[in-house]
């Protein structure tokens, strides 16, 4: 989808970050009903218009515990997926990321990676985090296999934590520290 270029928050070579606002309503109710993205992020909830119009409303509000943004491509000014920074817990230090890239046309070719450095360099340089976490499903072995190359670290296994599609599929925990970021991105 295209848009009048907006506020770009993070900025890298292929994609910028921007925030999403209540305008983004169609956009992201979109996102939520794509079916593979459904089964790769677990989403197992039907929302409506009315729901999500009222979620990014809240989200717009309260940026002290999570941060919700669009990935764009800079090149075409095209929506390609979201990424958030969620549960955000200033006195420990840490928080929980999530990214979604809505078509299969857009995997593969780096927005996911470079959006996540965005993501973890605003987290650890600005926010001053720790550690930042995320949870992946077993199935989904690309996203596993770029956030190990990004540095992510597998700290564990939830078993059998997602009934999906009439199967229950294990949670994978990973997790990377401030200190291990910058070994591999000396910034």
């Amino acid at each position: 989808m295209l848009y009048a270029q907006s506020t770009r928050i993070l900025e890298g070579q292929k994609v910028y970050l921007r925030p999403i606002s209540v305008e983004d309503t169609e956009v992201y109710l979109n996102t939520l009903f794509h079916p593979v993205t459904r089964r790769l992020t677990g989403t197992q909830a039907i929302f409506t218009r009315e729901q999500i119009h009222d979620y990014l409303e809240r989200k717009a509000k309260d940026t002290t515990t999570g941060i919700l943004l669009l990935i764009v491509v800079i090149e075409t000014e095209e929506v390609v997926g979201d990424i958030a920074l969620q549960s955000i817990d200033h006195l420990n230090q840490n928080a929980n990321i999530r990214i979604s890239i809505v078509n299969e046309k857009h995997r593969g070719k780096g927005y996911g990676t470079e959006a996540i450095q965005l993501l973890l360099e605003h987290a650890f340089g600005v926010l001053n985090l720790h550690r930042i976490e995320l949870n992946v499903f077993s199935y989904n072995e690309n996203a596993y296999r770029v956030y190990e190359k990004i540095g992510f670290k597998k700290e564990g296994i939830q078993k059998d934590a997602l009934y999906y599609d009439h199967a229950y599929h294990d949670s994978i925990l990973m997790a990377i520290l401030e200190n291990e970021y910058r070994k591999i991105y000396k910034k």
